[in-house]
């Protein structure tokens, strides 16, 4: 496979003074050749005449077109009647042979924001999701010659990646197991290595890319979101149960260790019940005052 050949060019600055010289040598081989003619009293003319002023004509007009400006982060390819020679990437005013093609090709930092589309995680759940990336050309020959078009080709590319990246991991999970909600940079990452595996092909690389949209698809957001709400809930309540816990806990230490009342296995598990309920209700319990005994 025929690889990136980067070229030198001839100065434009130096082919300037050749041109200025074959426009010289045609002024004055035409100025010779009126000298020359017979009507104006000259020798007469000969072929040489000719030769010399045409000459230096055809050198002219064929030496104009080999002149061409590089930009900078820009590159030519040059091709000679179908075949390659070679990538100039030096910016600046150049001169090559004047048969040569010259197509040119950027070498900058483009972003391609992809559409949004819908995809099944591992698990089947359908979500939507969207990516950012960041990519240049680092092979020009590979970029014109081994894909069609190869800025369609990126797009193309990152839609297959996304799709086969996405289907690996689920939408959410445990914080033992890598999700597309929780670790973006893993996931990321391996977005990032799908893409430029797909895109070595064509001479490109990705210097970036991330997820610019992830959601749950339309028809079962809403129910994605119960659930959602519902391991919310749960997880508050077992924070509160716990802290209640200890509380009730702490709470019958402290009045065994000083003293303060002794309390049967009965009068405990009342006392753990309200202390309970109290603690782990969602409104303001309205406490009852026992102002007798605490034995019937």
């Amino acid at each position: 496979m025929t690889k990136e050949k980067e070229t030198r060019a001839v100065p434009g600055g130096v082919m300037i003074l050749a041109v200025i010289a074959f426009l010289a040598g045609f002024v004055w081989s035409f100025t010779d050749l009126i000298r020359n003619a017979p009507d104006q009293g000259g020798p007469g003319l000969t072929a040489m005449h000719f030769i010399k002023m045409f000459g230096f004509l055809i050198l002219f007009v064929l030496t104009m077109p080999g002149f061409f400006v590089v930009q900078p982060n820009m590159a030519k390819v040059l091709v000679l009647f179908g075949k390659y020679k070679g990538t100039i990437k030096s910016d600046g005013f150049f001169w090559a042979n004047p048969f040569y093609s010259k197509q040119s090709l950027s070498l900058r930092a483009q972003s391609l924001n992809g559409e949004r589309m819908k995809v099944n995680d591992s698990v089947g759940n359908p979500v939507e999701i969207a990516t950012i990336i960041i990519w240049q050309v680092d092979d020009t020959y590979k970029a014109s010659f081994d894909v069609e078009n190869y800025s369609q080709y990126v797009a193309l590319q990152t839609e297959t990646a996304l799709r086969h990246s996405a289907s690996s991991y689920p939408y959410d999970a445990d914080d033992n197991m890598i999700s597309l909600m929780r670790n973006t940079d893993e996931v990321s990452a391996h977005l990032l290595s799908e893409i430029q595996t797909k895109l070595d092909r064509a001479g490109i690389r990705v210097l970036e890319a991330k997820l610019s949209h992830l959601a749950y698809a339309p028809e079962i957001a809403s129910v994605m979101l119960r659930k959602q709400q519902a391991a919310a809930v749960i997880a508050a309540r077992q924070r509160i149960v716990d802290g209640a816990v200890g509380m009730v806990q702490m709470a019958l230490d402290s009045l065994s260790s000083r003293n303060v009342v002794t309390l049967d296995d009965d009068r405990k598990a009342a006392m753990v019940s309200n202390l309970m309920v109290v603690l782990c209700s969602e409104t303001a319990a309205q406490p009852v005052v026992n102002t007798g005994t605490l034995y019937p």
